[in-house]
């Protein structure tokens, strides 16, 4: 390892040659997080960064004293102030959680009861504790829907997980940690989901909490651009080991390990030069072909009588072998165009074509085939994959359902799909809550695929995946398109992502397309102000970026209007 983590006052968190064994199906002990250490003091925050599969998740909930069920911590300590963590007697781990220590999951939607108001689930922990009243509980929680650029602050807990989008979740779920002022915050990815600007706030938050009460946290995440804004010291782990360690400017300035450097190349950041996108064909010149998908004026909304209009008038074409980008906030419409596209939600008005043939309004109003030649991979996989089946039979289903295929014949297609997402064919055997959140989306993707579709809805597919493998699978996105033709209608809330792999660009904001054109246009100046403000707000790889940032930009962020269940 090219560093060690720098010491100084006694910290408020201790790791010390922390390892955790997984036991295989024969009892075997298995190593997947050996010999780490380190230490944050109060005010603090150190980043475990590397890609999925490096122990990172693994590492952050060991210092809550808990290992996921068929792991166990075999050895090391951790000390959170006085208190050995490894020591207590479960009812006491428990007692600290949620209180001294608080976690922040990279899946919103896995964490939330669907059943429950959000205020509800919220202001749960301080109640039940005793340390807060149940009226001092929600006066506290919609001061931090409001810290934290929610909707409505006042009215917003009133709502189910199911009404508000995959950024306003993961928010609420910043919220429920921050309520009982833990000394120590276990941030697990909690921008992943996030657009740009929504990403800005909820990092000056997060500082904000941490310098202001003197808190430590825990920062995992795959992208060392988000993580070069608030973090102290970065520790790069890869295969459950230490790399490298040292303090944030050092490691991203002077990297001293060939893999540090390989994660700073996939950062999240602009491309220095957008490629200008493969423009689509010229419908006026003759032999031009026609779109394979045509939107045309499409307004849809929410609520028993729709009142709520999620896309107001939206037209866009998408080409064969070519790639759409939809880019804009939460709550833009993004998702909500492509459950139009695919039939999972019905239009108000407007219509959508399909290789020249106008598209019934659901699922049930299409045929086969035209159900086969558009597919939908899903954001969040963890909740799109059925949990009581193993990967085999979820990638077998479509091929049984579209081809007939069945036995030899489906477990040929099934190592030959879990190949194409660069997956060992010993996954087959897994369930989905043995892989990791990367390896679940491209289980997602590999599902998608296995329809041989004409066009792939990708809604936020590579938003769960390390910057690594992020960068591999729209490499191997692209290549499949070269040889099979197939387009793309790509959503992301990154444009940095979009820059990278988009043909053209469609820019919504509250349901409407506010800029369209090739990449190239789309990205060059002048910018419709709204497409200015994504762009300012992706970050830079250092670690000042955040404090120079345009007010204006910090301002956009805070106040553009976000709508529910886009």
């Amino acid at each position: 390892m090219g560093r060690e983590v720098r010491g100084g006052p006694p910290p408020l968190l201790e790791v010390r040659g922390l390892s955790v064994v997984a036991r295989s199906r024969g009892g075997r002990a298995v190593s997947i997080v050996e010999g780490v250490s380190f230490e944050v003091r109060a005010g603090e925050v150190i980043a475990l960064i590397g890609e999925s599969g490096s122990g990172k998740t693994t590492i952050s909930l060991a210092c809550m004293g808990y290992a996921r069920p068929g792991c166990e911590i075999a050895g090391g300590s951790v000390r959170l102030g006085d208190r050995p963590i490894l020591d207590l007697s479960l009812p006491e781990r428990r007692a600290i959680r949620g209180r001294d220590v608080a976690y922040v999951a990279q899946s919103a939607a896995a964490a939330f009861n669907g059943a429950l108001t959000l205020g509800r689930q919220v202001t749960e922990a301080p109640v039940m504790k005793g340390l807060l009243s149940g009226e001092e509980a929600r006066a506290k929680a919609v001061a931090l829907f409001g810290e934290l650029d929610l909707p409505e602050p006042e009215t917003i807990g009133r709502r189910y997980p199911h009404q508000v989008s995959g950024g306003q979740l993961q928010r609420m779920m910043a919220a429920m940690a921050m309520i009982c002022d833990p000394r120590l915050l276990i941030l697990d990815e909690p921008t992943t989901a996030l657009d740009v600007t929504t990403q800005v706030e909820v990092l000056l938050a997060f500082r904000k909490l941490i310098r202001g009460k003197g808190a430590s946290a825990v920062y995992v995440s795959h992208d060392l651009a988000v993580v070069a804004q608030i973090a102290d010291q970065v520790l790069v782990l890869r295969n459950g080991a230490m790399v490298e360690a040292g303090a944030t400017e050092d490691i991203i300035a002077r990297p001293v390990e060939a893999y540090t450097r390989q994660l700073l190349g996939a950062a999240h950041v602009m491309p220095s030069a957008a490629p200008p996108g493969r423009a689509p064909p010229d419908p006026g010149r003759t032999g031009a072909p026609e779109p394979l998908l045509r939107v045309s004026g499409v307004t849809a909304g929410y609520g028993r009588s729709g009142g709520h209009l999620a896309l107001r008038n939206v037209s866009l074409e998408a080409f064969a072998s070519r790639t759409l980008g939809i880019i804009g906030e939460s709550g833009s419409g993004k998702t909500t165009l492509g459950r139009v596209i695919t039939g999972l939600m019905p239009a108000r008005s407007g219509r959508v074509s399909f290789q020249g043939r106008e598209l019934g309004g659901s699922i049930g109003e299409r045929d086969r085939e035209r159900l086969r030649a558009i597919q939908f991979a899903f954001q969040m996989a963890d909740v799109a994959l059925n949990p009581r089946h193993r990967v085999g039979k979820i990638l077998g289903r479509p091929l049984s359902f579209y081809f007939g295929l069945d036995g030899a014949e489906t477990e040929r297609r099934v190592r030959e799909l879990l190949a194409l997402v660069e997956l060992p064919e010993s996954y087959a055997s897994r369930y989905p809550r043995q892989l990791s959140g990367g390896e679940r989306q491209r289980v997602n993707l590999a599902r998608a695929l296995a329809a041989e579709p004409r066009l792939i809805v990708c809604d936020e597919i590579t938003s769960a995946l390390d910057t690594v493998v992020a960068r591999a699978i729209l490499d191997l996105l692209r290549d499949l398109q070269e040889r099979l033709e197939v387009a793309y209608l790509f959503i992301s809330h990154d444009i940095s992502t979009i820059a990278r792999v988009a043909d053209t660009i469609a820019v919504m904001q509250d349901g409407e397309v506010v800029e369209y054109g090739s990449t190239g246009d789309v990205l060059s100046p002048p910018h419709h102000p709204y497409t200015a403000l994504l762009l300012r707000s992706v970050p830079d790889l250092r670690t000042d970026w955040l404090d120079t940032l345009e007010p204006p930009a910090r301002a956009g962020a805070a106040t553009v209007a976000r709508a529910p269940g886009a």
